[in-house]
């Protein structure tokens, strides 16, 4: 009968969107752009931070320059005296400070060398016509004439007209107070007291009225001419109109024109013609204008954050780097995790071949993976040689009593032998073995699927070693081995006595087989701990140290002769040894050749049921 071979796996390949290969990188991608997109996201987010309070210090800090020095410009005629002040500018806010003239005629450089000077105009410095949106607080004008209110020229009061003002000033103050109106006096930078107030709160007339906004002697006299300029600048303006015959000019808080004749013929030039009036008078008490120059200290102007096409592509490029690399670098990691993987999957498919051991090419989780697939497949290989060589023993031990079996009823059969009693007993004794034999191999098998049931009970130890001891007696005597019990008296443990008798009689019996005529067999117990030891001593011939390893194997001999009459069936000591198991203990030899052999059978006390 030819063997059915086994079919051969088809070599199956797993889809590509599947496969672990395309799985890891496409993490490795999504990990990356995401890291890419996070850090790019909180880059930006840190960068325009830090460039925005970076901008905006920049931006208080040239404020500041610029406030100062209008305010220099506004109460000095010429820029002589203006070097120290650019210095200390300097010094505070970390810029390097340039003026000129119009010209570009050098005036003041906050830079000790002589390095080149800003190509970027930042500002004019003129205090009759200044940016509102440089000069912070109180130092913006208040009306649009641009002028700074600090350029007092020929307005600017004396004491006495001061003292004088903030009398009455603060007698307006002292009376809104007392009207239950929140009232502050402020003074302007000519010196003329401001009265700040909610007007909603007062009841009219006004009971505090106080003549706060006349003018004073050093005013008449500017405000005279400044109201001929005004006069001619509206003749000029306006030729078709006739030139009202007088104006008043009140100076207010923020120092503004007010007509007292109806002028809404003049209304689109007036504000043009005093604020004109108004620097041409004040011309001759300001600084000339100068243009500022800011740049860091080596001469650079101030960085700026551009997200220009260049920088843009540069992004882009090294985003496209970074992803190129992360494909490249996962997909050699990938390759070296898939290799031994594959390796595996082909070793596993050939099933029906010779055993091929992987190669084990890292130390991490494959590399362990790869050695116990290697063990397993070895212990496999091993295990099929086992069942191979089991059952041509099987076969052989079958064989030789069914063989004498048939011989002797087929002789018995064709009139040559003679069924006699003696005939009788030779084939009882071959049905006996027989039977042996099968009933150790159904105990194998049942132990091998786990099925092997023992029935646990307490147990006087001393009466189940009696019992093997006179069960074997006869066999001792006849062979002149003389057999002995001793140990420790009154040892109960819990275990199936039957099975114990079964374990305990298979070590006895091979003792008895392989010890010579005229030695010893002895049979002890006791306790060690928690344990029960038995065991079971002869002076046979003993086994070689290299047979040791392979003694409770199936069907194994320490003759190689194979004599069954000799060695019995060679189940004995691996049905020993799975009743120990099953009662949750071990089985160990001690052997020297030429001397004898000691097998311990260790047992807990207090044993577990396995159908629990």
């Amino acid at each position: 009968m030819r063997r059915r071979k086994r079919p051969w796996l088809p070599r199956r390949k797993a889809p590509l969107r599947k496969s672990l290969l395309a799985r890891l990188m496409a993490t490795s991608v999504l990990v990356a752009v995401c890291s890419i997109g996070a850090t790019a996201w909180l880059a930006v987010q840190t960068t325009t931070r830090a460039i925005q309070q970076e901008r905006g210090q920049v931006l208080a800090d040239d404020a500041s320059v610029y406030n100062e020095l209008v305010e220099y410009a506004a109460v000095h005629r010429d820029w002589d005296a203006v070097g120290p002040i650019v210095r200390d500018l300097a010094e505070r806010t970390g810029r390097r400070i340039v003026l000129t003239s119009k010209s570009h005629r050098p005036i003041a450089d906050s830079a000790a060398s002589a390095a080149p000077s800003p190509l970027t105009v930042s500002a004019v410095i003129d205090p009759l016509h200044t940016d509102a949106g440089l000069l912070p607080g109180s130092g913006a004008p208040a009306d649009d004439s641009g002028i700074d209110p600090r350029a007092t020229g020929p307005y600017l009061l004396p004491s006495g007209e001061r003292s004088l003002l903030r009398q009455l000033a603060d007698k307006r103050v002292d009376c809104l107070r007392n009207q239950r109106v929140n009232a502050q006096r402020i003074d302007s930078p000519s010196g003329r007291p401001i009265v700040k107030f909610d007007p909603s709160r007062l009841e009219t007339p006004d009971p505090c009225f106080f003549p706060l906004d006349e003018p004073t002697a050093t005013e008449r006299e500017p405000l005279a001419r400044l109201n001929t300029m005004v006069s001619s600048c509206l003749a000029a303006r306006k030729p078709d109109l006739p030139v009202p015959a007088h104006q008043a000019v009140q100076v207010g808080p923020d120092f503004s024109w007010v007509s007292k004749l109806p002028p809404d013929e003049y209304a689109d030039v007036l504000e043009d013609c005093t604020t004109e009036g108004r620097r041409t008078q004040l011309r001759t008490y300001v600084a000339p204008a100068a243009l500022l120059y800011l740049s860091t200290p080596g001469g650079a102007d101030t960085p700026q954050f551009d997200l220009s096409a260049e920088n843009t592509n540069r992004i882009i490029g090294v985003t496209g780097l970074v992803l190129v690399l992360t494909v490249g670098v996962t997909a050699v990691i990938a390759s070296r995790l898939v290799r031994p993987l594959r390796a595996l999957t082909d070793a596993a498919r050939n099933q029906s071949g010779p055993h091929r051991r992987v190669p084990v090419i890292t130390r991490d989780e494959i590399g362990y993976l790869t050695e116990a697939f290697n063990e397993m497949s070895e212990r496999r290989e091993r295990l099929e040689e086992q069942r191979k060589v089991m059952v041509s023993d099987v076969a052989h031990e079958l064989r030789t009593p069914l063989t004498n079996i048939r011989s002797w009823l087929e002789a018995a059969q064709d009139g040559v032998a003679t069924p006699n009693p003696a005939l009788v007993s030779s084939l009882l004794e071959e049905a006996l073995l027989l039977q042996h034999i099968i009933d150790d191999l159904q105990d194998l098998a049942a132990a091998d699927a786990d099925k092997l049931r023992i029935h646990p009970e307490v147990v006087r130890l001393s009466d189940v070693l009696h019992h093997v001891a006179a069960a074997h007696r006869a066999a001792a005597d006849t062979a002149e081995i003389r057999l002995t019990v001793s140990g420790e008296d009154g040892i109960h443990l819990t275990a199936d006595p039957v099975r114990l008798r079964q374990a305990i009689g298979n070590l006895v019996s091979n003792a008895v087989r392989h010890t010579a005529r005229g030695g010893s067999i002895g049979l002890e117990s006791r306790v060690v701990g928690d344990e029960v030891v038995i065991e079971v001593a002869d002076t046979g011939s003993g086994i070689d140290p290299d047979d040791l390893p392979r003694l409770f194997e199936r069907f194994w001999r320490a003759e190689k002769s194979r004599s069954r009459h000799a060695g019995g069936s060679g189940l004995g000591l691996s049905i020993v040894l799975q009743l120990a198991h099953a009662h949750g203990g071990t089985v160990t030899v001690a052997s020297t050749p030429g001397v004898g052999s000691v097998f311990a059978l260790r047992l807990p006390r207090v044993g577990s049921d396995p159908r629990d």
